[in-house]
């Protein structure tokens, strides 16, 4: 990742923004509980984080990335809007990690993964793993790139052909696997698609204690 992201990461939310669609979406949809916790799986540049911060402004904001070019980039975005009392990064694999050796927080009240998932090979075990870190009545929210289907074909070929010249990979099977995991862990489920098949919302919800 450091070697994709050296230089991408300079203007990467200025290139990103017209097609990672639904990420403000899920942002507006997290519902953030007064002083709550949140925890962003492939953070990036702290874009989203950041966004969530302003959103609401009594949560406190986490990340992780596996990517230490993309996380010094973070920091500075971080540090430049003076949030760094409230919002934290850290490097660390999205498919095994300690947050309470991170950051000192063991569950929390919102899990998001924007267009992570499609560029992580084991994205089931990161769905897993972020599943994990819900505390009661948590909320793992996701936003990636959806199988396209209400769309023209030469679009759908077009956008996958030039997502793989990136290593990523919309995860179609996103709804089932998402299904499985919530059942797996007692939770709820909603999916959603955005702009004809483009873009795909899960939301797993976690019940009370």
């Amino acid at each position: 990742m450091d070697a994709i992201y050296r230089v991408q990461r300079h203007f990467y939310d200025l290139t990103r923004k017209p097609y990672l669609l639904g990420r403000d979406v899920m942002i507006r949809g997290l519902g953030v509980p007064p002083s709550g916790t949140v925890l962003e799986i492939g953070c990036g540049t702290a874009r989203n984080l950041l966004c969530i911060a302003r959103r609401y402004p009594t949560a406190r904001c986490f990340g992780i990335d596996v990517s230490s070019v993309m996380l010094e980039t973070a920091r500075a975005a971080i540090a430049r809007e003076g949030a760094k009392d409230r919002v934290s990064v850290q490097l660390a694999d999205a498919t095994g990690f300690d947050p309470a050796a991170l950051f000192g927080i063991a569950r929390f009240d919102r899990v998001a993964i924007s267009y992570a998932l499609s560029m992580i090979p084991d994205w089931e075990a990161a769905l897993a793993t972020a599943a994990g870190f819900l505390a009661p009545g948590g909320e793992l929210h996701i936003a990636d790139f959806g199988d396209q289907t209400g769309l023209p074909g030469w679009f759908r070929k077009g956008l996958f052909a030039w997502l793989a010249m990136f290593s990523v990979t919309p995860r179609l099977e996103l709804r089932e696997r998402a299904d499985a995991v919530a059942r797996a862990f007692g939770y709820d489920c909603r999916f959603r698609s955005l702009y004809r098949g483009y873009a795909a919302l899960a939301e797993l919800r976690a019940g009370r204690a």
